[in-house]
């Protein structure tokens, strides 16, 4: 069953203030935001709950989302974009470093290099490339930092990270951006983490993607953003 426009705005706000706040989102906030009551807010909470969307921890009274109601909300972004609409312009603060770094960085390892470090700066993640079999990375204490992480196995992390590079060569994402969250890593179903690429065009490899690897948690749409004009950047620079 389809949520209708408020469940849809109220998923959205849950996950967009658990990527901010990384607790759970009660109904009195979300009522503060939506300007009705909270008995309002948890009555349209059932159904997305019910179908998975969201869930309650333990005893707390706040929701967290989980991967369905992640990959809910990231289908609705996507199809806004390949609808041609204006739903993943990054800022242009953000657009104009990135393009400054990859235009001075001059010779194409270093624009590569620039742009992850860019990437892992913004968005305070790892920021990755792939071209060909070279794997480059920038950030992975920045990662480490994220909450879920303080208190969890980094192996899990690590064992993603390691088989990226093959898997990618072997997948061969092809759309101009993909997302995975979660579980739908096949390599790192239990990591906790979300990968977000871009494929690009390059004269080094048929298999040229940038992209971040962070927590499931995470500002999506500007993630998406983000690793979207890196990759425009680095095939306009390459």
């Amino acid at each position: 069953m389809e949520l209708n426009q408020r469940q849809q705005q109220i998923l959205a706000a849950i996950i967009e203030q658990y990527a901010e706040v990384a607790a759970p989102v009660g109904s009195v906030m979300l009522a503060k935001a939506f300007k009705v009551s909270s008995a309002t807010i948890r009555a349209e909470m059932v159904r997305p709950e019910e179908q998975g969307f969201i869930n309650q921890p333990h005893t707390s009274a706040g929701r967290v989302p989980t991967d369905k109601g992640y990959r809910y909300y990231v289908n609705q972004i996507q199809d806004k974009f390949n609808s041609n609409e204006s739903e993943l312009e990054v800022n242009d603060r953000s657009s104009q470093i990135i393009d400054r770094r990859i235009r001075q960085a001059g010779e194409p390892e270093q624009a590569i290099r620039s742009a992850v470090e860019s990437l892992s700066q913004m968005t305070q993640n790892l920021g990755l490339a792939t071209i060909g079999s070279n794997l480059y990375m920038s950030g992975l204490g920045r990662l480490f930092n994220q909450p879920e992480f303080l208190d969890g196995d980094p192996r899990k992390v690590a064992n993603l990270l390691d088989n990226l590079e093959p898997w990618l060569r072997e997948a061969a994402p092809n759309k101009p951006l993909n997302v995975y969250i979660g579980h739908e890593n096949p390599i790192g179903k239990t990591s906790k983490c979300t990968l977000v690429i871009s494929r690009f065009r390059s004269p080094y490899s048929d298999s040229s993607y940038v992209g971040v690897l962070d927590p499931t948690r995470q500002s999506y749409r500007e993630v998406m953003a983000l690793v979207t004009h890196a990759g425009q950047a680095l095939e306009a620079q390459l």
